[in-house]
Formats: C-alpha cells, structure tokens, sequence
C-alpha cells in the first residue's frame, strides 16, 4: 500500500507568468504533482494562477523585486546589514507561518543558493531549525558563491554564508555538475545530495495530437531506439517483408527498436489484407510482435494527416523499401524534418533524393539493409543525443525515476 502521499508546497521568488527557467520547472513540478494525486500549492512573492488544481499564495515579501528585499540587498551587496534586516526577516516568517503549518513539504526552489532574497533565505534557516515545521527539501539551480558575476555582491560571514554552509537540511541539485559543486562549497557528504534533472515535454515540444500522444504512449515510442517510420500502404510492391527482415537483425544492434507501418491495407485489391496476414505471421516468426507495429491494426479510420506529421517529427529515420513507386511523397516529408532516409534504389525515389538519402536495392539482403541504417544511426550523433533526450529526460520519467521517491520518502 502506498503511503499517504504528503501535502506539498514549491516555493520560488516568482511564478509563473513569470518567464524564467526555475519558473518553468517550478510549474512542471507541481503539474506533475497535482496529476499524480499529490495535493500541491505554491508560494511566491508573484505570479498568477495558471492551473485551478493548483493554489498560488501570493506573500509579495516572496519576491526578490518587492522594494523592501531590493532596498535591503543594496545595502547587502555593499556588505553593511540593514537596520530593518531583523524586522524583514520577522515580517517574512510571520507570513510563512500559516502555509507551511498547512503542508508536510516544503520545496524550496533557488531561495537558500542565491542572495536575492536573504531575509527570506534567514527566515527559511531558522524555521527549519523549528519543532513541528514541514520537512523541508533546498532545490538548488544556481549556486550565487560559485558565480563569478556574484563575486563583488557576496561577503564573509552572516548572512552571506548561509548560501555557502550545510544547514543539516536535504539538499537536490539538478545535474551532478552542480552536485560537485555543492559538495565541495559546504564539504558535505555526496550521498546527501539528489540529483533530480530537469526534463522536456516531448508531446508539448513537437505538438504531438492527442491520438499521436495515445500511440506514443500505448508503445512506449520515447524509450524506443531506433524509430524507423514506414508511411505506407500495405501493397506487396512496398515489399514490407524487407523492412521486417532487415528489422530482425537490427535488433541485435538496437534492442528497443520501434517499426511503424502507418498505413492500412491498400483499399482496391483484395488480396492485399492476405498481404497483412502474411507479414503478421512473419513478425511472429521473427519474435517482433513488441517491434512492429501496424498502426492502422484496430482502427475504423485511417491516421489522421495531423498525426502522421507528429510520427515525421518524432521518427528518427524513413524507410522505403518499395520495389516500385510513381513519385515518393514521405521521402519529401523526410526531407523538410532532416530525417535520415533510407530507401529503395529506384528511378523516383533516387530522382526525388538525389545525394540526400541512403540507397539499397529491393532485391538486397535484409542484413545489408540492417547494416546501412545500423552505420548511419549508429554515427549519428544527434541522433544518439535525441534518443538520449527522449528517453532520460522526459518529465513523467523524471518524476518516476526522482521526484515522486524524493517527495515520499
């Protein structure tokens, strides 16, 4: 059983609207939360509310521009205390004292690692070391004494220090080069550091269709490698049989490949649905029933022409292995998406990619084929950084793999 899921608060200077990469991540984090069932609120000094799942505390002392905190960090970057800087940081825990007795969790994003705000960062200190307060989680980005347009802002002792000392609280970064860093500017243990990424919305990114969001997440597309598109019909002269073939041995190369055939049977010869029979039984003969895949299997109506565009920008190359074709429109497609394509050496396909794309014969061996594509994807290093991408930096992943854990434990 799992256990109570803890009601959890993400505080930053701004929210969204703001623009702002923190900001951003601070509306991932708690989108994330809020939809897998984690009562989540956010407190900032401003913004306003972007999602009615979410509630937003406005407390503008929050905010690293308010005129109080930038009338005090002038007199802090020049080294002197404010006279008022106790009666701030007083008027900063008194309007923290109501949200955070409401919540088991506090993230607190960028306010204990830079001096925008240190009357907030000293509230935040000393409620941490309070009987009773939340469980309290330092989310660093950006580290201010590792900086060095911070140099001439920062200055010994308090409260300066407080962004460079161990607080005995818990600490996240968001890559390990930040961890180093951390580790080494308040000497602490790197098992007391989590490293949580930051990630990407790849339906949000591409535009992906709801019914391109269904299949990429029905087959797992994101963690596959590679995604090789066939956006045809199935006829015998798309000589489909080859890119099946061709995709058993490219298997022992890329384990996790994901080959969409896009289109249903051609509609004006009847033998072509024995033509699917056939090519069925032999992705079952070559063990690729979780490879494959005959996105029109099940379907009353064809893809739309919505979501075969999405399946263009999410591929990562084109196969065409027809033995005979009029014109090519997909390897035009492939084209204007920089798609590598692979494709059948026939007189339109060749007249239509010219030096652009890869050749085979219809008649050649699949262990050519899986060796052309295997060489080129292979090389590629941008397509071995987007299959990186897509599969460790998805943001449901990430709040799998990171978040969720880090929250419950």
């Amino acid at each position: 059983m799992m256990p109570p899921r803890p009601r959890t608060a993400l505080l930053h200077y701004s929210a969204p609207p703001v623009l702002g990469g923190v900001e951003a991540v601070l509306r991932r984090h708690a989108g994330l939360l809020v939809e897998h069932g984690y009562p989540a609120c956010v407190l900032a000094g401003r913004g306003q509310a972007w999602d009615p799942r979410i509630r937003l505390e406005v407390i503008p002392l929050l905010d690293s521009r308010h005129p109080q905190i930038l009338a005090a960090k002038r007199h802090l970057d020049a080294g002197r205390l404010p006279d008022d800087f106790e009666a701030l940081i007083a008027q900063i825990r008194a309007a923290l004292a109501g949200p955070l007795g409401a919540v088991d969790l506090l993230l607190a994003h960028n306010v204990c690692s830079l001096h925008k705000n240190l009357a907030l960062t000293v509230a935040l200190q000393r409620i941490h070391r309070e009987e009773g307060r939340p469980r309290i989680v330092l989310w660093h980005h950006d580290l201010a004494w590792t900086a060095a347009a911070y140099r001439g802002e920062l200055h010994p002792g308090w409260p300066w220090d407080l962004l460079s000392t161990d607080w005995g609280a818990e600490h996240v970064v968001v890559s390990a080069a930040r961890g180093r860093q951390l580790v080494e500017l308040m000497s602490i243990d790197p098992a007391r550091v989590s490293v949580v990424p930051n990630g990407i919305d790849a339906g949000q990114l591409l535009k992906l269709s709801a019914e391109t969001q269904t299949i990429v997440q029905g087959l797992n597309l994101l963690q596959a490698d590679p995604i090789l598109l066939v956006p045809v019909r199935i006829t015998r002269r798309k000589n489909l049989e080859l890119a099946l073939r061709a995709g058993a041995i490219l298997r022992q190369v890329f384990p996790r490949l994901a080959l969409l055939v896009t289109g249903p049977p051609g509609p004006h010869n009847p033998a072509n649905r024995g033509y699917l029979d056939e090519l069925r039984a032999l992705r079952a003969e070559l063990g690729l029933e979780r490879h494959v895949h005959f996105l029109a299997e099940g379907r009353p109506q064809p893809l739309s022409d919505e979501t075969i565009g999405d399946l263009f920008r999410l591929a990562d190359a084109l196969l065409l292995p027809s033995r005979e074709e009029g014109f090519g429109i997909p390897l035009l497609e492939a084209s204007l998406v920089r798609l590598p394509i692979f494709c059948s050496d026939i007189p339109p396909l060749r007249e239509l990619g010219a030096e652009g794309a890869d050749y085979f014969a219809p008649q050649a061996a699949p262990a050519e084929v899986a060796h052309l594509v295997a060489t080129r994807l292979g090389t590629d290093r941008a397509h071995g950084l987007a299959v990186r991408v897509r599969q460790s930096y998805d943001w449901q992943r990430i709040f799998a793999e990171h978040i969720e854990p880090l929250v419950q434990q």
